[in-house]
């Protein structure tokens, strides 16, 4: 579990540099060059990230149960998963309605997801995962759209074909994941 947290200090502290270390941010741009602050960041994410995996992986072999979750939370996981991946998918496809409406849908995509997750497992070491996520993707779309309202950011409105292929590819992306590659990746199959 220490390795877990470990990695979560690591890599939400590194993605949150936004929320409390702007002059942090600045400064190591100043002191290492761009590309220099890119490498950083992107190590320190990578061995978060690794050190999270490894400790999640090891906290499961021993869990600590906190509830049992009712069997009926697993439809609402589904379809909550299915609205994370569309936002996921609105993250990247260019001018679809939902990021002109919604502004940070990646950020909205990690809060669903943790929260459909929260639902569905009752383990220390799930709460502690998502929970942390929850809790990091709360506080960072607040900042985020009050630095959108400080800085006058105006988001071009989406179009319908855009925001139909967004939708799309979210849920095919669910259909996947849930079909095939969450068995693969995570190691617990959610269909038979």
């Amino acid at each position: 579990m220490e390795l877990m947290v470990l990695g979560l200090v690591v890599f939400l502290g590194t993605h949150s540099l936004r929320l409390w270390g702007g002059a942090v941010r600045t400064g190591l741009i100043t002191r290492l060059g761009e590309k220099g602050f890119k490498g950083l960041y992107a190590v320190l994410s990578l061995a978060g990230f690794a050190a999270v995996v490894v400790g999640f992986g090891l906290a499961r072999e021993v869990p600590v149960l906190l509830w049992t979750p009712p069997a009926a939370l697993r439809h609402p996981a589904f379809l909550l998963m299915a609205l994370s991946l569309i936002l996921l998918a609105a993250a990247y496809v260019p001018n679809n309605g939902i990021r002109a409406r919604l502004h940070h849908p990646m950020v909205l995509s990690v809060k669903v997801w943790a929260l459909a997750h929260l639902l569905v497992n009752g383990t220390l070491a799930h709460v502690v995962l998502f929970g942390s996520f929850l809790v990091w993707s709360v506080l960072l779309f607040s900042a985020s759209r009050r630095r959108d309202r400080e800085q006058d950011v105006v988001y071009l409105p989406g179009n319908a074909k855009a925001t139909a292929l967004t939708v799309v590819l979210g849920l095919l992306g669910c259909v996947v994941f849930v079909a095939w590659l969450h068995g693969i990746l995570i190691g617990v199959r959610l269909v038979a």
